[in-house]
C-alpha cells in the first residue's frame, strides 16, 4: 500500500484542489492501471549521461511500454526546472513537467512556493529522514561529490585541488558544467572552491567562491561555457569542474580518446544532494507517481549506482547485500570521499542566493 499526505497546509488553493483530486489510486495495480490510462510522462532536465539516466529511462519503457516519455530539454538546470513549472501552470500540453529532479536546496523552495505535490513511495522507511522532506514534498534521490574532469592529452600534470587551478598552465582550461546563475551543479562547484579556501559553510563559502572564480577569469584560466564531455574531448574545456558520476560516465563513453583522469580534490569535497518531486500541477500525475516508484526501487536506484552515482537508499541496498560486486569496482575508493562535507538545507540555500545573484557582479563571465 502506499502512503499519502492527508494535509496540505502551503500549497496555493490551486496547487490543493490539484492535489487531492489525483490522491485516488491506492494499490500499485491501481497505480499502474491509472498511469497507463494517461499514457505519457513528462521529464526535463535528464541527459541521458548523467547519473546513468539513458539506461533507467530505457528501464522504465521497458518495464511501462504503454507509457511514452516525453523528454524536455535535457541540458536545462534546477532554476530552469522550477520555472518551467510556474511557466506552465495553466498548460496541460507537452511542455509542461510532470517530474521534476533539482538540487537540493530548490526542493524547500518549490514547496514553499506551492509548486510541488506530497508523495511517498513505497521505499519511503528506508530513505535517510535527513534526505527527505517529512511530509513527502521532495525526496532526496542520489548524491555525489564535485570533482576534476582532466584531458590528459592536452592536461599532463593534473591539478590535485583547487588552488591548482589557478596555475598559469591552466590557461583557457577551466570550466564549469553549468551556468551558475541557475545550475545547481555549477552552483556547488563555486561553493566548493569557496570551502576549499577555508571560509565557513553557507554564505561566506559562497562569497569565497565567487572570489576565487574572480581571479581565476582575470588571470584567463575560467573558459565561460558549460562544459561536457564533448568539449573536453574537442579541448574547448580541458579541465571540467562536474559532478563525479558525470565525469566517471564522461570517462567511459570515451573510451581513451581523449585518456581522462577524474580528480577529487583534497579540499572542498563537497557531497550535493539532488531531490525528486511531482509537478503541483503535472498534467500526468499518476505517471509521475509510478517513476517515482520505479526510481526509488531496487532497480531504480542500482540503475543510478550502474551510472556511478551513490543512490539515497545505498545504505539500504548494502544491508541487504544487493549491490553488484562489479558495479562497486567501478567507483572510486572509499578514501577518496572521506572528506566529504554535505551542506546542510540553510547553507546551500545562503550559499545559492549569493552565488546566483552575484555570480555578473563579481565573476563578469557570461556562462552559456
Amino acid at each position: 500500500m502506499f502512503k499519502f499526505t492527508g494535509k496540505v497546509l502551503s500549497l496555493s488553493a490551486v496547487a490543493l484542489m490539484a492535489t487531492s483530486a489525483i490522491s485516488s489510486a491506492q494499490s500499485m495495480d491501481e497505480l499502474v492501471a491509472a498511469a497507463k490510462k494517461e499514457g505519457q510522462l513528462t521529464t526535463i532536465a535528464l541527459p541521458h549521461d548523467w547519473c546513468g539516466y539513458g539506461a533507467v529511462i530505457d528501464g522504465f519503457k521497458a518495464k511501462y511500454p504503454e507509457i511514452t516519455i516525453n523528454e524536455l530539454n535535457p541540458d536545462a538546470g534546477s532554476g530552469d526546472e522550477v520555472e518551467a513549472i510556474k511557466a506552465n501552470k495553466d498548460n496541460k500540453g507537452p511542455q509542461a513537467p510532470d517530474v521534476i529532479d533539482v538540487g537540493l536546496s530548490f526542493g524547500p523552495t518549490a514547496k514553499k512556493d506551492g509548486l510541488i505535490q506530497a508523495y511517498k513511495v513505497s521505499t519511503w522507511d528506508s530513505i535517510p529522514d535527513s534526505a527527505k522532506d517529512a511530509d513527502g514534498f521532495w525526496t532526496g534521490d542520489y548524491y555525489g561529490v564535485l570533482a576534476f574532469e582532466v584531458n590528459k592529452d592536452l592536461v599532463k600534470e593534473a591539478p590535485a585541488d583547487w588552488a591548482d587551478l589557478l596555475k598559469p598552465e591552466f590557461a583557457n582550461s577551466v570550466a564549469l558544467a553549468g551556468d551558475p546563475r541557475t545550475s545547481n551543479q555549477a552552483i556547488q562547484g563555486v561553493y566548493a572552491a569557496g570551502l576549499s579556501t577555508g571560509a565557513a559553510a553557507g554564505e561566506a563559502a559562497g562569497t569565497a567562491g565567487l572570489d576565487f572564480f574572480k581571479k581565476l577569469n582575470a588571470a584567463g584560466n575560467f573558459v565561460p561555457v558549460v562544459g561536457k564531455a564533448a568539449t573536453l574531448a574537442q579541448g574547448q574545456t580541458p579541465i571540467l569542474i562536474t559532478w563525479d558520476y558525470n565525469a566517471l560516465a564522461g570517462r567511459d563513453t570515451l573510451k581513451g580518446n581523449p585518456p581522462v583522469d577524474v580528480i577529487v580534490p583534497k579540499t572542498g569535497v563537497v557531497a550535493g544532494v539532488y531531490v525528486q518531486a511531482i509537478s503541483a500541477y503535472a498534467p500526468h500525475p499518476n505517471a509521475a507517481k509510478l517513476w517515482l516508484e520505479y526510481l526509488y526501487s531496487d532497480e531504480g536506484q542500482i540503475g543510478w549506482l550502474k551510472g556511478y552515482c551513490h543512490p539515497i537508499r545505498f545504505n539500504d541496498l548494502a544491508k541487504n547485500g544487493k549491490l553488484p560486486a562489479d558495479v562497486m569496482a567501478k567507483l572510486p575508493p572509499a578514501e577518496s570521499y572521506a572528506s566529504a562535507v554535505f551542506p546542510t538545507l540553510d547553507e546551500q540555500g545562503k550559499a545559492k542566493e549569493v552565488v546566483s545573484k552575484n555570480w555578473d557582479a563579481t565573476v563578469g563571465a557570461n556562462v552559456k
